[in-house]
This record gives C-alpha cells, sequence and structure tokens, in this order.
C-alpha cells in the first residue's frame, strides 16, 4: 500500500491539489458542524441514504434491485438472509479458501509446529517455517471477510457480522488467535448475526478465540484441583478476571449496567474450567469431549463453591453455572437498553434519540433479545428515515473502502491493496487490539491525516493505479520486466455519479474542473462520499 501512496503522490499532484481543497476544508469543517444531507441529493435520496446502512454503500446491482422491490421489500429481503441466492461466484471463490472451513482443532493439528522430541528444545526454524505456512489461514479469512462485503447480495449480514464482531472482538494477531479468529467469526459470529442474542453471546463464549483472547482459558477457580496442584508445584495459578469484566462492560450490561466487583469476581470464578483445547489435551478419564470451536469445560480447574452473581444465587453445579450467568446477563433490562444503544448508533447517528433508544431496548425485551426484530422496528422508525439523520455517520475506513470499491464496481481478484489501504487508515482487518472494539463514530476516524490517506487510495482507485483485477504475484513479476505495465484505466466519472448519488455544488464544481481522467478520484475522495 505504500507504493501506491507513493505512485500516488509522485504522478496526481494535481488531483491531490484538488483532493485536499475540497477534502479538507469541507470535512474537517464537519468535525463541528454536523452535515446533515448534502445539497443536490437525487431524487432517490431516500433509496441511497437506505444503501448506505443496511449495505456498505451502493453498488449498480443493489440500486436497481432496491428500485425493483422498493424500501419496504428491499428491507424485508435483507432482514432474511437465506432467502436470497448467494452469487454463484461468490460461492465458488469462498469454495476456493481451503482453511475456511476448517475447525480450530484441525487448524491447531494441520498448521501448529509440531512438538520437539522429548528433553530437546524447539528448533526455531522450524517454528518459523510453520509460522509462515500458517499465514495462509488469516490471509484466507480477511479474503473470504471481503468477497462477502464487496460482492454478496446478502449486504445486511455481512454489515450485521462487522457490526457483532466489532462487539465480541477478539484481536487476531494475540498467539494462537492467528490461527483461530476466522474460524470464530465463521462459527460464532455469522451464523447469529441476525438472530438471538443469547445464541451469539453464546456461541462467543464457548469459542477458543475468544476464550484465549481474554485469558479465560488459563483461569483457574479457588479450591479447584488444579490451583492444590499448582500450590503444591511452587507455580500457583489463580483466577483471571478479564473475561468476565469484559463480558459485563463490553458483551452485555454495559460500563453503568449495574455489576460491582464482587459480580466480576463471581463470575470469573463461574466461568472458571472454561477453557481451550487444541487436541492434545486429556480429561479426568483420559479423554475430552471435542467440540468444533476449541472449547473445552475442565473440571479439575473449576471452583464448584456457590456463588452470588448479580442477586442470584448460582448453585455450584460446574458446567451448568455458566450457562445460567449467560442467561442472567442475555435477558437483563441493562443488555437491552446497552445493545439498543449501540445499534442506533450504529444505524441512524453517533448521538440517537434516547426515544429511539429505549424503544429498541423494549423491543429487545419484548422478543427476548430476537435481533431481526430489534432491526425492523430500528428500520420502520421516524429517526432512521428522518433527514436530519442521513449523511451523518462518518465512514469508518473498512466501510469506505469497501463502499469505494462496490460503487465503482471494479472487479477484484486481488484483495492486497484493500487490505492495505485499510491498514494505512488505521484500521486493519481483525487487527483491534483492545476488547471495545473499533469505533463507529466521527469523532474516532475524521482528522487531516486519516483524509490524507483516505485520499491516496481515492486517487489509486479512481485513476485505475490499484491493480485489483491483477493476480497476487502479478506485482513482483512486473517488477522484473522492462517492458511496462497496461495502461491503467480510470473509473467512468459518469457511471460512477448515476450509482453513488449527488455531490454538493461546491464538490460537482470542483470535479467538472479538474480533468476527465481524475473526475472519478474527486468523486471517491469527496465530503459526501466519506459520510452515510
Amino acid at each position: 500500500m505504500e507504493a501506491v501512496a507513493r505512485l500516488a503522490r509522485q504522478q496526481w499532484p494535481a488531483v491531490r491539489r484538488t483532493l485536499l481543497a475540497a477534502m479538507l476544508s469541507t470535512a474537517v469543517g464537519a468535525m463541528c458542524v454536523s452535515p446533515g444531507r448534502a445539497e443536490g441529493s437525487p431524487p432517490d435520496a431516500r433509496s441511497l441514504h437506505l444503501l448506505n446502512r443496511i449495505a456498505f454503500g451502493p453498488s449498480a446491482r443493489d440500486v436497481a434491485w432496491l428500485q425493483e422491490l422498493g424500501p419496504d421489500r428491499y428491507i424485508e429481503a435483507q432482514l432474511n438472509p437465506d432467502r436470497i441466492p448467494e452469487s454463484p461466484d461468490v460461492a465458488r471463490r469462498l469454495g476456493e479458501l481451503r482453511t475456511l472451513s476448517m475447525d480450530p482443532v484441525q487448524l491447531f493439528m494441520a498448521y501448529e509446529p509440531p512438538p520437539p522430541p522429548p528433553g530437546q528444545k524447539r528448533d526455531p526454524e522450524v517454528a518459523k517455517a510453520a509460522r509462515q505456512r500458517a499465514n495462509v489461514i488469516m490471509e484466507e479469512a480477511r479474503h473470504a471477510r471481503l468477497i462477502r462485503a464487496v460482492e454478496s447480495p446478502r449486504q445486511l449480514e455481512q454489515v450485521m457480522v462487522d457490526f457483532w464482531f466489532s462487539h465480541f472482538n477478539v484481536f487476531a494477531n494475540k498467539g494462537i488467535d492467528r490461527m483461530w479468529t476466522g474460524a470464530y467469526e465463521e462459527q460464532a459470529i455469522r451464523p447469529y448475526a441476525l438472530g438471538k442474542f443469547r445464541d451469539l453471546l453464546g456461541a462467543t463464549a464457548h469459542h477458543g478465540a475468544m476464550l484465549f483472547y481474554l485469558d479465560n482459558w488459563e483461569s483457574v477457580g479457588p479450591g479447584s484441583e488444579a490451583s492444590r496442584r499448582s500450590q503444591m508445584n511452587g507455580k500457583e495459578r489463580g483466577l483471571n478476571e478479564n473475561y468476565a469484566r469484559e463480558i459485563m462492560e463490553l458483551h452485555t450490561l454495559g460500563v453503568n449496567g449495574g455489576y460491582t466487583q464482587a459480580d466480576v469476581i463471581a463470575l470469573a470464578r463461574i466461568l472458571s474450567g472454561w477453557t481451550i483445547h487444541r487436541g492434545t489435551e486429556r480429561g479426568p478419564r483420559g479423554r475430552v469431549e471435542v467440540t468444533k470451536t476449541g472449547w473445552f469445560f475442565d473440571p479439575r480447574m473449576h471452583d464448584f463453591s456457590d456463588k452470588q452473581f448479580l442477586g442470584h444465587v448460582i448453585r455450584g453445579t460446574g458446567e451448568q453455572e455458566g450457562e445460567q450467568a449467560l442467561d442472567i446477563l442475555a435477558y437483563h433490562p441493562s443488555t437491552a437498553k446497552h445493545v439498543a444503544f449501540q445499534l442506533a448508533q450504529y444505524f441512524v447517528a453517533d448521538d440517537p434519540d434516547p426515544a429511539l433508544v429505549d424503544q429498541l431496548a423494549r423491543r429487545f425485551a419484548e422478543t427476548r433479545g430476537d435481533i431481526r426484530e430489534v432491526l425492523r422496528a430500528l428500520f420502520r422508525s421516524p429517526q432512521f428515515w428522518d433527514p436530519k439523520n442521513a449523511g451523518v455517520k462518518f465512514k469508518t475506513p473498512y466501510q469506505y473502502v469497501v463502499s469505494a470499491v462496490r460503487a465503482a464496481g471494479v472487479p477484484v481478484g486481488n484483495w492486497r491493496p484493500l487490505l492495505g489501504a485499510m491498514a494505512q487508515q488505521g484500521q486493519p482487518l481483525y487487527g483491534c487490539l483492545t476488547p471495545d472494539g473499533w469505533k463507529n463514530t466521527r469523532d474516532a476516524w475524521l482528522n487531516p491525516a486519516a483524509m490524507t490517506e483516505r485520499l491516496s487510495f481515492a486517487t489509486a482507485l479512481g485513476s485505475g493505479h490499484m491493480r485489483l483485477q491483477a493476480n497476487p504475484g502479478e506485482d513482483a513479476a512486473y517488477q522484473q520486466m522492462s517492458s511496462p505495465r497496461p495502461r491503467p484505466e480510470p473509473i467512468d466519472p459518469g457511471r460512477l455519479l448515476a450509482v453513488v448519488g449527488g455531490l454538493s455544488p461546491k464538490t460537482r464544481q470542483a470535479v467538472d474542473a479538474a480533468e476527465p481522467q481524475l473526475r472519478a478520484a474527486m468523486i471517491l475522495g469527496s465530503p459526501e462520499f466519506m459520510q452515510r
């Protein structure tokens, strides 16, 4: 991606100057003044608003489909993605990603460096080679995410996968999660993105990627067999509160949800023994019940005493204590309010109407956490359709890059430049270090430095220099050739405008004044396109 940025700096100074003037004067000024709906919006602004919220922006295909169905039928179709035939090309390309269908245990057994012989240290060269071979797992996971986000007609499903992954974030660069993050999305997030919140919460709690990321896998309950043995060996192991705290603060109740430090400790004791297996562990009788998510309940690590949790008595029964605690959390009024606020913030406005949040929280409680029903209520709300809420959400780097490629309609065979663009703009895919996930608010992403990175991307994509149609290895091959690369073809600005809708008079004037080959970059780099 640095090569693309360097190309933009060296070969396209005119468009950089023009875009910087248009973007920084308008967009950075919008940090203090909410832009509202852009002037010059086309007659179908209502449809474009819908596509900018429940899809990753408009594409030519989705604009036509929405015009055919109308907003109500389009929304209903998106709320039921299983009824939408997947693109055969998407299905084919996903099927070519071999590691995408592998579960955590299979991935570990196939890609983890083999243990050294007894009494010997692991060969660092062997370990390095194994790590390099395992890079394909994350590469295929990232490609799968982008293939679906850009090309799948099931757009709301892709939006909700992105939303829930950030809500239940894991960091792909922590230890074994470099192999398990893609499986986590496939097993714990995607199947439940429009289902019941309790099922989603349970799926994430039962996945090895989450338990490893937030350290619950090594949490040992007081008084447990593992605790006593560790004391005897002089290597005392204890309770880890990380997951218990984050599951209440971030995943369910919210920071002001009414829990105490005593509840954190109680939940950590309840979840002691919820650990991971990688195909090598053995239970008390010499075997474990294999799960496809890397989850394993080890009674030797569990605190079997009774607990007090959020006003409930949890009897020391073992594994079922955790299920009881998850029930309490999933159906708690604070969870309804916390999830309702986050959905309203994502789909409506950074500071959503409290009345809307209350309405969605009531619907969450009435339906026992039915995500589809809560979203249906949100999309029917007057706040969702209020013109003052159109164009007020600033796109994250992920949303910006995906929406640009969708609007441009450029076939993609090489996803690496897009991944590089996201990283350059500050949002590497699966790369959020902290458990609170990526923010989706204007203040998090709108600043001059971020605009400069977006400018480089808009320049390269709009001018045809990004080489998305090339195979990943072709760029290196071209560097060894004396003949020039094929001439880049800029995106047709007329077709682009037909998809993305109107621009403000100021931006349209700048676009019309630019050279024809620069106009698509101007549109993609405009303040209006930065917003949804």
